[in-house]
Order: structure tokens, then sequence, then C-alpha cells
């Protein structure tokens, strides 16, 4: 497994990290032991959680199934400030209240990440900045992020938290590159020229801030994964083509196709199938072409991005 510094803080992780957003539907605590231990045994030892996962319930079998002497060979990731039924609280109250109780049912002393998740467009930095310095000095956190969030909002956290922020998770995917589009069409009239997230890409690379792409295998907002679906016909005999060519599965190249940017992203991929987490890791085994990974995009981004520069290139030679 390729690995790769997290952030700024000199964490080594691996390029694939395990998402356990889905590990509440496992039957028992047995499964999901196995399914850790196939991790680790693949070189995925980074794992991803968050408070709301399952009402609480995937961390808890988490932190059931998890052996004490290998908590030091893993590094666990755990968001906050969702509040089911209000929607999002970045106060010291709640921040600090959040990160005992999934400590509790982690079962560790301490987390490698807190992430908060999404923005709370009512916060208080200060606030903000309180709570990271309590949970750092006492050990129950070492380092910070956030999720879903654009450029400014994270200035803004780092005017106050002393530029803590190392993570940002952001929905990524082939069929999902909002984060891409705009760069693509600058200076292009169109709607995918629309900037929605202040160039959030760019941004993360300047400030060394580790991009973490969630749900890699989806498309829109939860509308399911475009792997083998028929609404993405080209786009999928494209990938199945580079499948066969680097003998790996599909899964695999969605995944290659990430890693590929250079902005080193991480991919968290939330599959609690062993064999599927197993073909997913073949992934870090290959790298396609640069005239691969534009051929890919090609096949899913409307309006063309790739056909706006060709026709622009065109105009031009023609000339």
């Amino acid at each position: 497994m390729k690995t790769q510094k997290l952030g700024k803080t000199g964490l080594e992780v691996p390029v694939i990290g395990l998402g356990c957003m889905r590990i509440p539907a496992l039957t028992d605590v047995k499964e999901v032991e196995s399914l850790i231990q196939t991790a680790l045994e693949e070189g995925v030892n980074f794992f991803d959680h968050a408070d709301i996962y399952g009402g609480g319930k995937a961390e808890e079998l988490f932190g059931k199934a998890v052996d004490h002497s290998l908590r030091e060979k893993m590094i666990i990731q755990s968001k906050c400030a969702i509040r089911p039924g209000i929607a999002y609280d970045f106060s010291k109250e709640y921040i600090l209240k959040s990160v005992d109780g999934i400590l509790k049912r982690l079962n560790t002393e301490y987390l490698d990440m807190l992430l908060l998740h999404r923005p709370d467009t009512l916060m208080e930095p200060e606030e903000v900045a309180e709570a990271f310095e309590e949970l750092e000095a006492s050990g129950k956190v070492r380092y910070f992020g956030v999720s879903n969030q654009n450029s400014m909002q994270i200035e803004l956290l780092n005017k106050y938290c002393g530029n803590k922020i190392m993570v940002n998770q952001l929905q990524f995917s082939i069929a999902h590159c909002d984060i891409i589009d705009s760069g693509f069409n600058v200076n292009v009239h169109n709607d995918a020229g629309t900037n929605r997230d202040g160039s959030v890409l760019e941004y993360c690379r300047l400030k060394d801030i580790t991009i973490q792409a969630w749900s890699p295998f989806q498309y829109g907002m939860f509308e399911g994964v475009f792997l083998n679906n028929d609404k993405f016909p080209k786009l999928n005999k494209k990938i199945d083509e580079l499948a066969d060519k680097y003998n790996v599965s599909n899964n695999a190249i969605a995944i290659a196709w990430i890693l590929r940017h250079p902005a080193r992203i991480q991919a968290i991929v939330g599959t609690t199938n062993k064999e599927r987490l197993t073909q997913i890791c073949k992934a870090t085994d290959i790298t396609i072409t640069k005239e691969e990974w534009y051929d890919v995009i090609e096949k899913t981004v409307p309006p063309k991005t790739i056909g706006i520069n060709k026709k622009a290139f065109d105009v031009g030679y023609e000339m």
C-alpha cells in the first residue's frame, strides 16, 4: 500500500482509508473484526468515523472489535458537529462533549484526527479554537480538520486556530468532480465554469491541506453508484477497458483515477465487503496515464470540458 503525509501532521497514512459508516449493517462484532483485519493486511490502517454514523453504533461496534494491542498501529479519525434535529453546532461545549462520547464508543484514549462535520454558518471561531486547544492539551485529539468546507471557511477557522486545519474531506469521484470543473472552464461561459467552492482544490494544495475523497463511487448527492450503471454507458465502457488493460477491477480503476491527481488526494472507501476492499486496494499498484485520466473524465462531465478545449485548439490551428 502506498502512503503519503497527511497535511502537515507528519503522519504517514495509506492513500486509501476505510470509511466505517456502513459497518452497523454487519451482523456481529466478529464480522467487523474480520473486516478490520483484512484492511490491516492490505496496509489500510486509516479508519474514518463520525459520531452520527448509525447514531454512534458504527463507533461502538468498531470499539468492541479492535484489539487494544493494535491501536498504536492504527490511525483513527472521527467527525462531530452535526446535531440531529438541529443542524450544526461548532460551540466549544458541543465539540468537547462530542469527543468524549466518540472516545468512549471507540474505546480509545485519543483520536489521531478530529474533523468538524460540514460547516456551521453560526460558528464562533474563537470557541472552536478554545475547544481545539483544550483537546490537544489533554491528549484527546492529535490533529484537526474539516469536511465539506470552502477556502474562506477554512481561512476563517485557521485565523483563530493557528493553522491547525490539516484535512478537508470532500465528495469527489469520476462522476462527482465539481471541485475540478470550474478549473477546466476558466473564462468559459457555461454552468461548469461557475466557481462554487472558492477554488478549494487549489487552495488545499497551496496550504498543504490533504483532501479526502468521500463517496468515490457515487454520483450526485447519494443518487447511486456510477459503476455498472446504465446511466453511464460510455464511462463504464472506458473504465472496463482500463480494468482489462491493467488486470484489476472497475472499483480499482475508479480509485486509481482519483489517486492519479497530483493533489495527493486520499480516497476514503466505505465498503464492508472484504473481497471488494482487496480489489480496491490494487488501485495503488497501477498508475494510469495522463491521456487515460482525461479520456475517463471526458466520458462523464457535461459540458465536455475536453471538447471545449479541443474546439478552441482546432479553431486556433485552422487560423
